[in-house]
């Protein structure tokens, strides 16, 4: 199973954290599932960009962007070249080493 690194974020996983998902799991869900609330606005259909990460190590492993997937990037606060949306990052047999983003844009914070 792979093994998701989450770098320390003040809000979401202080400590940082490590953790595993059978492949084919989506970032988001992998953290979810973990007890790490990362946002999740659009209940991870592809709609916003709340699940934002950057993918510090592992990207090539996680396949394609699709072009849904790279418009609403362009809008994401603090966009590098390995961002990606947490929810249609899925995992292969690669670890990852993911950070989340300082802030994200989110009209409506909820609290999950």
């Amino acid at each position: 199973m792979p093994v998701i690194k989450i770098l320390p974020h003040p809000e979401y996983c202080p400590q940082g954290a490590e953790i595993s998902a059978p492949a084919g799991t989506s970032i988001c869900e992998a953290m979810l599932d973990n007890h790490i609330n990362i946002e999740h606005a659009c209940d991870m259909s592809c709609a916003c960009t709340t699940c934002h990460v950057i993918v510090r190590e592992g990207f090539q492993s996680l396949g394609e962007l699709d072009e849904n997937e790279e418009d609403l990037l362009d809008r994401a606060w603090g966009l590098e070249p390995q961002s990606r949306l947490g929810c249609q990052a899925l995992l292969a047999q690669t670890n990852v080493t993911v950070e989340i983003p300082k802030y994200t844009i989110n009209h409506a914070k909820e609290n999950h």
